[in-house]
Protein backbone atom coordinates (compact mmCIF):
# COMPACT_ATOMS: atom_id res chain seq x y z
CA UNK A 1 0.00 0.00 0.00
CA UNK A 2 1.14 3.39 -1.14
CA UNK A 3 -0.27 6.93 0.05
CA UNK A 4 1.49 10.63 -1.11
CA UNK A 5 0.15 13.66 0.39
CA UNK A 6 -2.56 15.74 -2.17
CA UNK A 7 -3.57 18.76 0.39
CA UNK A 8 -1.32 19.65 3.14
CA UNK A 9 -2.48 21.27 6.46
CA UNK A 10 -2.18 24.95 5.37
CA UNK A 11 -3.79 24.01 2.15
CA UNK A 12 -6.29 22.35 3.96
CA UNK A 13 -6.70 25.72 6.27
CA UNK A 14 -6.68 27.63 3.47
CA UNK A 15 -9.82 25.91 1.65
CA UNK A 16 -11.60 25.69 5.22
CA UNK A 17 -11.76 29.33 5.32
CA UNK A 18 -12.57 29.50 1.67
CA UNK A 19 -15.38 27.49 2.09
CA UNK A 20 -16.62 29.67 5.04
CA UNK A 21 -16.57 32.59 2.70
CA UNK A 22 -18.63 30.63 -0.27
CA UNK A 23 -21.45 29.78 2.51
CA UNK A 24 -21.18 33.42 4.24
CA UNK A 25 -21.74 35.14 0.77
CA UNK A 26 -24.68 32.42 0.09
CA UNK A 27 -26.17 32.19 3.34
CA UNK A 28 -25.90 36.43 4.74
CA UNK A 29 -26.82 35.63 8.70
CA UNK A 30 -27.64 32.00 8.77
CA UNK A 31 -30.91 33.24 10.23
CA UNK A 32 -32.80 30.81 7.51
CA UNK A 33 -29.75 28.17 7.68
CA UNK A 34 -29.09 24.82 9.41
CA UNK A 35 -25.62 22.47 8.95
CA UNK A 36 -25.91 18.73 8.88
CA UNK A 37 -22.63 16.80 9.05
CA UNK A 38 -22.99 13.28 7.72
CA UNK A 39 -21.95 10.32 10.27
CA UNK A 40 -19.32 9.45 10.54
CA UNK A 41 -16.93 10.87 8.77
CA UNK A 42 -18.41 14.47 7.99
CA UNK A 43 -18.72 15.18 11.70
CA UNK A 44 -15.24 16.87 11.99
CA UNK A 45 -15.61 18.43 8.70
CA UNK A 46 -19.06 20.12 10.15
CA UNK A 47 -17.88 21.09 13.40
CA UNK A 48 -14.93 22.73 11.91
CA UNK A 49 -16.99 24.60 9.53
CA UNK A 50 -19.35 25.57 12.21
CA UNK A 51 -17.14 27.01 14.50
CA UNK A 52 -15.75 28.96 11.74
CA UNK A 53 -18.65 30.44 10.67
CA UNK A 54 -19.74 31.37 13.84
CA UNK A 55 -16.68 32.93 14.68
CA UNK A 56 -17.32 35.31 11.18
CA UNK A 57 -20.73 35.95 11.66
CA UNK A 58 -21.31 36.42 15.65
CA UNK A 59 -23.74 34.79 15.58
CA UNK A 60 -25.57 31.01 16.79
CA UNK A 61 -26.13 28.46 14.09
CA UNK A 62 -27.74 25.43 14.59
CA UNK A 63 -25.59 22.05 13.77
CA UNK A 64 -26.98 18.37 13.56
CA UNK A 65 -24.91 15.01 13.25
CA UNK A 66 -26.74 12.77 10.31
CA UNK A 67 -26.85 9.10 9.97
CA UNK A 68 -27.94 7.51 6.93
CA UNK A 69 -26.40 4.00 7.54
CA UNK A 70 -29.82 1.96 7.10
CA UNK A 71 -31.45 4.64 4.53
CA UNK A 72 -28.63 3.36 2.02
CA UNK A 73 -29.60 1.18 -0.99
CA UNK A 74 -26.91 -1.27 -0.02
CA UNK A 75 -26.68 -1.41 3.94
CA UNK A 76 -28.50 -5.31 3.10
CA UNK A 77 -24.94 -6.59 1.39
CA UNK A 78 -23.05 -6.51 4.01
CA UNK A 79 -21.98 -10.14 5.75
CA UNK A 80 -22.49 -8.79 9.06
CA UNK A 81 -25.09 -6.21 11.28
CA UNK A 82 -24.30 -2.60 10.44
CA UNK A 83 -23.23 -0.89 13.84
CA UNK A 84 -25.13 2.70 12.89
CA UNK A 85 -23.88 6.35 14.19
CA UNK A 86 -25.61 8.57 16.47
CA UNK A 87 -27.89 11.25 15.07
CA UNK A 88 -28.37 14.29 16.80
CA UNK A 89 -30.94 16.60 15.29
CA UNK A 90 -32.00 19.09 18.11
CA UNK A 91 -33.82 21.04 15.86
CA UNK A 92 -36.68 20.94 12.67
CA UNK A 93 -35.30 21.55 9.31
CA UNK A 94 -38.95 22.29 8.16
CA UNK A 95 -38.50 24.97 5.71
CA UNK A 96 -34.54 25.95 6.48
CA UNK A 97 -32.48 26.04 3.83
CA UNK A 98 -29.69 22.81 4.82
CA UNK A 99 -26.35 22.89 4.02
CA UNK A 100 -25.12 18.86 4.17
CA UNK A 101 -21.14 18.65 5.19
CA UNK A 102 -18.99 15.29 4.05
CA UNK A 103 -15.33 14.89 3.77
CA UNK A 104 -15.38 12.93 0.54
CA UNK A 105 -18.10 12.69 -2.35
CA UNK A 106 -17.70 9.09 -4.25
CA UNK A 107 -20.59 7.66 -5.63
CA UNK A 108 -23.10 10.05 -4.20
CA UNK A 109 -24.94 7.15 -2.09
CA UNK A 110 -24.21 8.30 1.21
CA UNK A 111 -25.70 11.98 0.40
CA UNK A 112 -28.70 10.33 -1.30
CA UNK A 113 -29.46 8.02 1.69
CA UNK A 114 -28.66 11.09 3.63
CA UNK A 115 -31.53 13.34 2.06
CA UNK A 116 -34.21 10.18 2.75
CA UNK A 117 -32.97 10.23 6.59
CA UNK A 118 -33.01 13.91 6.39
CA UNK A 119 -36.62 14.24 5.56
CA UNK A 120 -37.82 12.55 9.04
CA UNK A 121 -37.03 16.32 10.61
CA UNK A 122 -39.06 17.81 8.33
CA UNK A 123 -39.07 19.39 4.60
CA UNK A 124 -36.42 21.66 3.98
CA UNK A 125 -36.59 24.22 1.64
CA UNK A 126 -33.69 23.63 0.21
CA UNK A 127 -30.62 21.27 0.61
CA UNK A 128 -26.67 22.22 -0.22
CA UNK A 129 -23.84 19.68 -0.66
CA UNK A 130 -20.55 20.88 0.88
CA UNK A 131 -17.48 18.31 0.69
CA UNK A 132 -13.49 18.85 1.08
CA UNK A 133 -12.66 16.12 -1.70
CA UNK A 134 -15.05 15.53 -4.69
CA UNK A 135 -14.18 12.20 -6.27
CA UNK A 136 -14.39 13.39 -10.20
CA UNK A 137 -16.19 10.55 -12.23
CA UNK A 138 -17.19 7.96 -9.81
CA UNK A 139 -20.84 8.77 -9.27
CA UNK A 140 -23.46 6.31 -9.08
CA UNK A 141 -25.87 8.72 -8.78
CA UNK A 142 -26.66 11.98 -10.05
CA UNK A 143 -25.45 14.34 -7.17
CA UNK A 144 -23.08 17.31 -7.53
CA UNK A 145 -21.55 19.36 -4.78
CA UNK A 146 -22.50 22.87 -4.42
CA UNK A 147 -19.38 23.65 -2.33
CA UNK A 148 -15.76 21.97 -3.17
CA UNK A 149 -12.81 22.06 -1.57
CA UNK A 150 -10.68 19.96 -4.34
CA UNK A 151 -11.70 18.05 -7.21
CA UNK A 152 -9.52 14.65 -7.16
CA UNK A 153 -9.65 12.50 -10.14
CA UNK A 154 -8.33 9.04 -9.11
CA UNK A 155 -8.76 5.51 -9.80
CA UNK A 156 -11.19 2.68 -8.56
CA UNK A 157 -8.00 1.24 -6.78
CA UNK A 158 -7.12 4.23 -4.51
CA UNK A 159 -9.00 5.58 -1.52
CA UNK A 160 -9.20 9.60 -0.83
CA UNK A 161 -8.39 9.81 2.97
CA UNK A 162 -9.13 12.54 5.37
CA UNK A 163 -7.17 13.67 8.46
CA UNK A 164 -9.21 16.40 9.53
CA UNK A 165 -9.73 16.89 13.81
CA UNK A 166 -12.48 18.61 15.54
CA UNK A 167 -9.98 21.24 17.00
CA UNK A 168 -7.16 22.69 14.99
CA UNK A 169 -4.05 21.72 17.50
CA UNK A 170 -3.24 18.68 15.04
CA UNK A 171 -1.43 18.33 11.78
CA UNK A 172 -4.35 17.66 9.09
CA UNK A 173 -3.80 16.29 5.88
CA UNK A 174 -5.41 14.81 2.92
CA UNK A 175 -3.99 11.73 1.82
CA UNK A 176 -4.33 9.45 -1.40
CA UNK A 177 -4.32 6.02 -0.54
CA UNK A 178 -3.33 3.15 -3.55
CA UNK A 179 -4.94 -0.03 -1.85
Amino acid sequence: MSKRIIIDNDLLQVMLDRLCQQLIESHDDFSNTVILALQPRGVATGQRIHKKLEKAVKKKIDLGYLDATFFRDDFRRHDGPLKANATKVPFLIEGKRVILVDDVLYTGRTVRAAMDAMMAFGRPKDVELLVLVDRKYSRDVPIQPNYVGREVICLQSEKVVVDIYEVEDKKELIWLVKK
